[in-house]
């Protein structure tokens, strides 16, 4: 959980409205939630060492629905369990239709600039992690 309260505190204080879902969130309580708030950028934040397999099954869910195909989505933080290998999962999920991926190895930097061009977000962002479903 402490990924997600520095992410909505960094996010908060760029002035930006934040609803944090939690950890291990379902793809169902995703999607339902981001059709109901209706988030500037749904941030994906991952731990566990399998964000690239989650956030890929997420964001084709994500990309094939008619409301929420436009949506911007990130993820960042451990995308798998190769280390400095992580950064090739980037180019995958980007292809797969995440619109920033930031590697936790490669720090805040990234992630930051990528706040920076976005601009203020004007609806709330949505910040949680995700849960394996099989």
């Amino acid at each position: 959980m402490w990924n997600l309260v520095f992410l909505q505190l960094l996010l908060e204080e760029r002035g930006g409205e934040v609803v944090n879902l939690g950890a291990c969130v379902p793809d169902d309580v995703i999607l339902e939630e981001c059709r109901r708030v209706r988030p500037d950028v749904l941030v994906i934040s991952t731990v566990n060492g399998h964000g690239h397999l989650d956030g890929l099954r997420l964001i084709r869910r994500l990309r094939q629905d008619p409301e929420l195909g436009e949506l911007r989505v990130v993820i960042g933080g451990k995308l798998g369990i190769r280390g400095a290998e992580n950064a090739g999962f980037s180019g995958e999920l980007i292809e797969g239709g995440f619109d920033g991926v930031f590697e936790a190895d490669a720090g805040l930097q990234a992630f930051e600039d990528f706040l920076a061009v976005s601009g203020e977000p004007a609806r709330p962002a949505l910040v949680g992690s995700q849960a394996g479903e099989v």
